[in-house]
């Protein structure tokens, strides 16, 4: 019995030791086939890429900087949904980081700083100059690209080759705009433009070329938008002077209700409008027509342009907004694009340096269904390179004039 059950005992261990040698082949063989395996890109992870947003979200100038936003939001959207954007091999989706500045260049500054030193970001848009400058001080330093909504020149001139300027030069309208209002209405403004350094700059460059062609400054003043709600006052001391011409300017709704006052004090005269204020949104704040607007010149609204992805865009913002788009939201959403194809033709996401030289070739890569407004290149100095598009309000129609692809 003894020697029964001891034999048994040793088949049993015998027909174990077979099973784990085995499973101890085949495991070996297992992990062979996985490692000669090769490894699938098709599962690889989405990597996300933050894009920051400094702007006034809070205050009088809410309205614009919620419309430089929507243009963003609707391209980063689309971009997401089409399953994000390709560089080097690598897929990323898009992160909007927004924080309110209240249009204030030292928020502006702080935020940037958060953006980068929080999430890495490398890219920060802004669109107000002040926000610009302030960031022009670390951006370089901190290795980010301030995406510069902002028309004024000064911002690509300062020698900072982290900068993008997204907007026309202002400077490229003053000739025009002044010669236009002196033939209709004479040679004497008052200068009435919002108080930020945009507007001191905007009327610095006006100056000089309003008295090179015989005019004469009778009042210069600016007004505190995020401060002053009342503006009869500085417009009556302002027509004291009887000026044949005004030069007011900032977001659309405060300065149509600056034009409005001058209106109901009997100003009958013309008006220059920085090109921030954008017109069909002065007529929305005054119901809707343009007849208080006769005399004006101004850049023209985006509903009017007609380029392979004006139409697309317009209908959608539209569907989402219930409202017509700002150029505002145009140029963000076509900004972002180009960004997007200057990663691609550069090849990488984070060197700030080989993204900006390829940032022209993002510019003439612009998808043809995302060309909201053509833009023929990005200059040396990091200026987009957009059509130059004026119009005025004559008989209480728009009269368009400039450029056209």
């Amino acid at each position: 019995m003894n020697t029964f059950k001891r034999g048994l005992f040793l088949s049993l261990l015998f027909i174990l030791a077979i099973v784990l040698v085995a499973c101890s082949e085949d495991g070996e063989e297992t992990k062979k086939d996985e490692e000669k395996a090769p490894v699938s890109t098709e599962g690889s992870k989405v990597e996300e890429l933050t894009i920051g947003y400094t702007g006034p979200l809070s205050g009088p100038a809410a309205f614009y900087g919620e419309e430089t936003l929507k243009g963003l939001r609707m391209a980063a959207e689309e971009i997401n949904d089409s399953g994000g954007f390709e560089v080097d091999g690598q897929k990323y989706t898009i992160n909007l980081s927004t924080l309110d500045d209240k249009y204030l260049p030292n928020e502006a500054a702080a935020n940037a700083k958060r953006l980068v030193q929080e999430q890495d970001t490398k890219f920060i848009y802004t669109p107000h100059s002040g926000g610009v400058y302030a960031m022009q001080v670390f951006n370089e330093m901190e290795d980010f690209i301030v995406m510069a909504y902002t028309s004024e020149p000064g911002v690509t001139e300062t020698g900072n080759k982290m900068t993008v300027r997204i907007p026309p030069r202002y400077d490229r309208y003053i000739e025009p705009f002044t010669k236009y209002e002196m033939e209709r209405f004479g040679k004497k403004i008052a200068f009435l433009p919002t108080a930020t350094q945009y507007g001191k700059d905007w009327a610095d460059s006006l100056r000089p070329v309003w008295e090179a062609n015989g005019g004469e400054v009778v009042f210069d003043e600016s007004i505190d938008f995020s401060k002053d709600t009342d503006f009869q006052t500085i417009m009556t001391n302002a027509l004291a002077k009887n000026p044949d011409v005004l030069f007011i300017g900032g977001p659309s709704q405060p300065t149509a209700l600056v034009l409005k006052q001058a209106r109901d004090l009997g100003f009958e005269g013309g008006f220059i409008i920085m090109d921030q204020a954008k017109l069909d949104e002065i007529a929305a704040v005054l119901g809707g027509s343009y007849d208080l607007l006769e005399g004006v010149i101004s850049t023209p609204p985006l509903v009017t342009s007609r380029y392979g992805g004006t139409e697309a865009f317009i209908e959608k913002y539209r569907s989402e907004n219930d409202k017509d788009p700002g150029s505002e939201s145009g140029f963000h959403y076509i900004s972002l694009y180009i960004l997007v194809e200057a990663m691609k033709a550069a090849g990488t996401v984070d060197d700030t340096e080989k993204i900006m030289a390829a940032m022209d070739q993002g510019a003439k890569n612009l998808p043809e269904d995302k060309e909201v407004y053509y833009i023929k290149g990005v200059d040396d100095d990091g200026g987009f390179l957009p059509l130059l598009r004026m119009a005025y309000i004559e008989n209480g129609e728009m009269v368009h004039i400039g450029e056209e692809k």
